[in-house]
């Protein structure tokens, strides 16, 4: 639960700057000619796609959030790796609901200039994402294993 709570923490907080110290479409290099502070406001989802669709994106973060308390619930205490993930994905799914709730649409922030902006919420539906496959491979690796004995 810390983890959710501190995604959703963070990302909200990194928002508030942003709107705070920036203009809408401001852009300030950091590391030119690499990576941008670039504030933007995202109807949509991932790359803008289904543009001012929010309610459909509230109602998929809602079943999102039901479904993984559900699993994570399930999930034995010793499966730190698949926790941390549903943790990750559910505090960046709730930092993009509270903007979409709040605004109608999510602040995003971060641009390397080779990939759409985006926000800390969705770095850590990624990062989530990652460990997901990444123990979900390795449990299948170890069940190899276990059969081939």
């Amino acid at each position: 639960m810390l983890i959710i709570f501190l995604t959703l923490f963070l990302d909200q907080v990194s928002k508030a700057l942003i709107q705070m110290m920036m203009y809408h479409g401001e852009s300030i290099p950091v590391l030119q000619p690499v990576f941008y502070l670039t504030y933007i406001l995202n109807p949509g989802a991932a790359f803008g796609l289904l543009a001012y669709q929010t309610p459909l994106f509230i109602a998929v973060a809602i079943l999102l959030t039901v479904g993984v308390l559900f699993v994570y619930r399930q999930l034995p205490r010793d499966r730190y790796l698949l926790r941390s993930g549903l943790a990750l994905i559910l505090g960046g799914a709730l930092g993009n609901l509270t903007d979409r709730v709040r605004h109608g649409f999510v602040v995003d922030f971060l641009d390397f200039r080779i990939w759409p902006v985006f926000n800390l919420a969705d770095m850590a539906i990624v990062a989530g994402a990652c460990l997901l496959v990444w123990e979900l491979l390795k449990g299948d690796e170890k069940q190899q294993r276990n059969e081939s004995e």
